[in-house]
This record gives structure tokens, sequence and C-alpha cells, in this order.
């Protein structure tokens, strides 16, 4: 059976409410779609929203599928008739996958027009500490003076984890580590007073600034995740996608996607 694809519109209005998606300007607006991550989903939609309100006539539209794994959809690309269809020759006008080895994929088996590919995002890890917390660290290289007991995700199961070990080496930080499964598990142990103070990604703690204060961003130390877009082989109008492209690495865009809580890119195209 073939899988049907979940197309998150900005039009409806059920997904409107959930999602906090705007409603397009007009019924005969044309459609930009952009085939996401779920993990992306949150500031992609926000530059959909910033790019419809300078493009009156173009409504933004998210081809959301958990199926944009990099392990998955290279295999139904290269395997099934699904994958071909999804990639090759269905309505998709950009790719925004998580992370950029799936792009990397994407580009050596020209799914993806080359030379388009555009990256607009960064990973950042940031020092949190309860938002009530008066004698805070200011900084990563405070923690081994005020920081007794260290909130981390689990190096072995996620990405976060890694990062926040290479980054904890690079510091030479010999603390005491109190290990949680991943982001939430940071929270949940820092809030819950298993921790003094904790690591997890900018957008994570965006989410809970009313519980939680950032009092520190990494700068360097690890290997960033980096977000990058592309132009689908087979966009059916490339101008917009360029337009879109472009718009993404605006200083617009990057205003937008500081406030979500992302690192942003240093050069115009990488």
């Amino acid at each position: 059976m073939k899988r049907l694809p979940v197309i998150l519109s900005l039009c409806l209005g059920l997904l409107a409410t959930v999602c906090g998606m705007p409603v397009p300007p007009s019924a005969g607006a044309e459609a930009l779609v952009i085939a996401v991550s779920p993990s992306l989903l949150v500031p992609v939609q926000a530059l959909g929203r910033a790019f419809e309100a300078s493009h009156p006539d173009v409504t933004v539209r998210l081809y959301m599928d958990a199926g944009l794994d990099l392990r998955q959809t290279i295999a139904a690309m290269e395997n099934s008739l699904t994958g071909q269809y999804f990639i090759g020759g269905g309505p998709i006008h950009l790719v925004a996958p998580g992370g950029d080895e799936l792009i990397a994929r994407l580009e050596g088996r020209h799914y993806v027009s080359p030379g388009t590919r555009r990256v607009y995002a960064r990973e950042r890890l940031v020092l949190i500490v309860p938002e009530q917390l008066v004698e805070a660290p200011a900084s990563f290289a405070d923690l081994t003076n005020m920081v007794r007991r260290l909130a981390v995700a689990d190096p072995e199961r996620t990405v976060l984890g890694q990062q926040t070990r290479s980054l904890l080496d690079s510091l030479g930080f010999r603390g005491q580590l109190d290990v949680a499964t991943d982001a939430r598990g940071v929270l949940d142990h820092l809030l819950g007073g298993q921790a003094d103070a904790g690591i997890i990604f900018g957008h994570d703690a965006v989410k809970e600034q009313e519980r939680v204060r950032v009092v520190a961003l990494a700068e360097s130390g690890y290997a960033p995740t980096v977000h990058s877009m592309a132009m689908e082989r087979s966009c059916p109008n490339r101008k917009l996608c360029g337009e879109f492209l472009a718009f993404v690495q605006s200083a617009e865009a990057q205003q937008i996607l500081k406030g979500l809580g992302y690192a942003v890119p240093t050069g115009r195209r990488e």
C-alpha cells in the first residue's frame, strides 16, 4: 500500500488552530510547497509566514512526513516508485530536511537542482538555569566554579548529547554530570532540582522561556547541526523557488530564526 503523505496547508482552519498556521491571503494564490522534516516545522513555518507577507499572491504549504528521515527517504527514492514520485514527479518546490546529510545525498542522486542549496540555520547549544535562580553562571567558563551538577543529554542516544560532550571536552569540564535521556529529560532534571544548570539547544530553550533562562551561548567547541534547503529538480516555478531561497538568508529571516533560538549562517551561500 502506498504511503499517503501528510500535506499541511496554511489554508486549513484546523491546522491553523493546532499549529498556528496563518490562513492564506486568497484562494487564488500560487502554492509554494516545501517538503520539511517535522523537527523543522516551526522555523520553516515562520519563514513561510514572513514570505507570504511580502508576497500576497503566494501561499506557502508544508509537506511534512516522517519519511524525510534520512534512511527511510533515501531508501524510498532509490528503491520504490513512491519515493521516485515524491521527489522526482510530485508538486514539491523545495526540500528542507533536518540536517545537511540528506541534502548532500539528494544532490549526489540529482534529486535537487545543483547549486541551489542554501544554509539558513544552525543548531546552537545554550546553558540554561531555572528562571528564578539569582546567582547563575554568566558563561560556560563559569561551569567549574558555579555548577555542582550539570544536566546533559545522553551522548550515546542523541545528537544533543554528542555535541554537548564535545563542548565540555573542549572546555576541560570535569564536574559531575546528571545524564538525562534527551532535551526534555534535561529540562525535567533541571526543574526538578537534580541539577544546577543544563545544556540544550536554543530552540528548545525558547519553548520553555517562562521556566528557564539562557545564561550563555556556545560559540565554538562542537560541530553544530546545519540546516539547509534546496530546490527540487522538477520545481514547477524556479523563479519563485529562487526568491524563497534568497529570502531565507535575508536579514529579516535571520532575525526570525534568532528569535526562535537558532544561530544563522555566516555567509550568503554555504
